[in-house]
């Protein structure tokens, strides 16, 4: 593992950000960091990208703990990249802010040379070298300075958003030079992002933070609804008139009212309408969306909430459901998960 996190949290005055138990990333991997903002999604990529220190909790690089004192960080950091969402480039040509990190770690002329036009190559931009950085556009900004941080031969590349602030064209292109750089260079490559459809694309893992804590898969399936007792004594968790769903006795010690909730989506059903004649229990509704996703098909359900659902590709084949077709899903206790 290139980093192991154990027991970290991070507060800042009476706020804790973070609190993660545990997270191994991989080397020479490409993970995907999503969650809705305020996540701790930045500060998460600061505390590994030797920005910021946590508040309590270990960090360890390469099977190594870090220690946060200056002299151990300034070598650590020729390792560790950070690309910022608004990269800010010197205002000079393009060649010259390639070429200012390598003159301070004193590589030769021609060996600089070398480097900055592999660097500016890899990412397609080596024809305007010249140009003045602070007249490219918000996409070429971008590219350059992913060539700048690839110039310094890291071991990680951590990118805040990437994509959020060019166009479609250079959306795609920043996605494929990515992809790139981790199957040519080797690079572990960790982004964050707000697009589900864009991390199963080019990452092999996806981690996702709500509230600062790891949640199992994409936050879109955290619901605020109540719990309430029905004639029975059994409790059910109401998102809405239509959606009752169950729920353990054990989830719902000392808790009352209004509530969050995480619906697990790889604990959820589909069930085609033919084998649910008779199903109560289930839940029916629209397919919106399909994609496969690492090595699961991910299906949107349109359900008077959108319910996202992990299925296998065994199950996609027996199933086959289509975009715009009405299925039954079917939500067991054991996938919720009060927050």
């Amino acid at each position: 593992m290139i980093y192991t996190i154990s027991d970290l949290t991070k507060i800042y005055g009476a706020r804790t950000v973070l609190d993660i138990p545990r997270l191994e990333i991989e080397k020479e991997h490409i993970y995907a960091l999503l969650g809705p903002n305020g996540a701790g999604k930045t500060t998460l990529l600061n505390i590994l990208g030797l920005l910021e220190a946590p508040t309590a909790g270990q960090v360890q690089y390469c099977s190594r703990p870090i220690r946060y004192s200056e002299s151990e960080l300034q070598s650590l950091r020729k390792e560790v990249v950070v690309v910022d969402q608004h990269p800010i480039l010197f205002t000079t040509t393009v060649y010259k802010n390639l070429e200012f990190g390598l003159k301070i770690r004193k590589i030769p002329k021609k060996e600089r040379a070398r480097i900055i036009d592999e660097s500016l190559d890899m990412v397609g931009v080596r024809y305007f070298s010249k140009a003045l950085a602070p007249n490219l556009s918000g996409g070429e900004t971008q590219r350059v300075a992913l060539a700048r941080a690839l110039a310094l031969s890291p071991k990680v590349l951590l990118c805040d958003e990437p994509t959020s602030s060019v166009d479609i064209e250079n959306q795609n292109i920043i996605i494929n030079i990515l992809r790139r750089i981790n199957e040519i260079k080797k690079i572990t490559v960790l982004f964050t992002t707000h697009d589900r459809s864009q991390a199963a694309r080019l990452a092999q893992h996806t981690i996702v933070l709500n509230h600062g804590k790891l949640v199992p898969t994409m936050y879109e399936n955290i619901f605020r609804g109540v719990l309430q007792q029905d004639q029975s004594g059994q409790v059910q968790y109401i998102i809405h008139d239509k959606i009752h769903l169950p729920i353990t006795q054990d989830h719902i010690k000392n808790r009352n009212g209004a509530v969050s909730v995480f619906i697990d989506p790889e604990k959820i059903e589909l069930i085609l309408l033919a084998e649910d004649q008779s199903n109560r229990k289930a839940l029916h509704g629209r397919v919106v969306q399909m994609i496969e996703e690492n090595g699961k098909i991910r299906v949107v359900v349109d359900a008077g909430v959108w319910i996202a659902l992990l299925i296998s590709k065994k199950r996609y084949d027996e199933t086959r459901p289509l975009v715009g077709e009405y299925i039954g899903i079917r939500i067991s206790a054991e996938a919720i998960q009060l927050l």
